[in-house]
């Protein structure tokens, strides 16, 4: 459903591009573990959402948070609101419940602001030394925007989230813990072990991470390899594309 997203952002991006990625992709890959309600809805006719706040429109989110400008941000200290606008209309199509929405719009931000600080741009934002940020400042930030933002509880640890999270489909009870397992971490690598760890809806917590570790990080050469030998040949020509996309702007 990720490479569904990308395809439909390089489609035009509209709700109806949304749902037909949606419709077009997820039937062709049947046993990829969608929720009941979502894999009945892309086997369907119907095209109205269904009211899920499920945690899919977090996981599949993260290709929208890539069309945001950071240049335009650091110019005019504004959100560009084009890529956000695009991920809020990827998850209306079928998780329009506001939980639903909240979920991926914070996935969104957290990866945008990654961009953001590890490109540079915010080096001289509330810094009057000039000073290139480090690491955990910028994670402090993307903390706090999650936080004040959109109303989750960060503070609690992995150790202290570990002994009692339990599988779990929603996105209030996924979300938050994935962005935490990014906070803790000290490389990608870290970041997907981190998310796993947790237990729970495991592969969910570990794509939801893992997008956020991508743009803080980048991702090791040896492990985007063995990732993109999982893919066909239809999914790796629309990585293929996208990629060429995003990188020529």
């Amino acid at each position: 459903m990720t490479i569904a997203t990308a395809d439909a952002l390089m489609n035009g991006g509209e709700a109806d591009d949304f749902i037909d990625a949606y419709k077009k992709w997820g039937p062709l890959y049947p046993d990829a573990g969608y929720g009941g309600r979502f894999g009945s809805w892309i086997h369907s006719d119907d095209r109205e959402p269904y009211n899920s706040w499920g945690n899919g429109s977090a996981m599949r989110v993260s290709p929208c948070a890539w069309l945001m400008d950071c240049g335009f941000c650091a110019r005019t200290g504004m959100w560009p609101s084009n890529g956000r606008d695009r991920a809020k209309l990827s998850v209306e199509v079928t998780h329009n419940h506001p939980e639903g929405i909240k979920g991926a719009l914070a996935v969104t931000d957290a990866i945008f602001m990654c961009r953001f600080y590890t490109g540079g741009y915010g080096d001289d934002m509330g810094n009057p030394l000039n000073e290139r940020l480090t690491l955990e400042h910028y994670k402090m930030q993307i903390k706090e925007h999650i936080e004040r933002e959109h109303g989750y509880d960060l503070s609690k640890t992995l150790d202290e989230i570990r002994p009692t999270y339990r599988f779990n489909e929603n996105c209030q009870d996924t979300v938050p813990q994935a962005i935490i397992a990014f906070l803790e971490s000290a490389d990608f690598e870290d970041a997907i072990r981190n998310a796993i760890s947790l237990g729970g809806d495991s592969d969910t917590l570990a794509a939801i991470t893992g997008s956020i570790a991508e743009a803080a990080y980048g991702v090791p050469d040896a492990i985007k390899e063995k990732a993109l030998s999982f893919l066909d040949e239809p999914l790796r020509e629309v990585y293929e594309r996208w990629a060429t996309y995003i990188r020529n702007g």
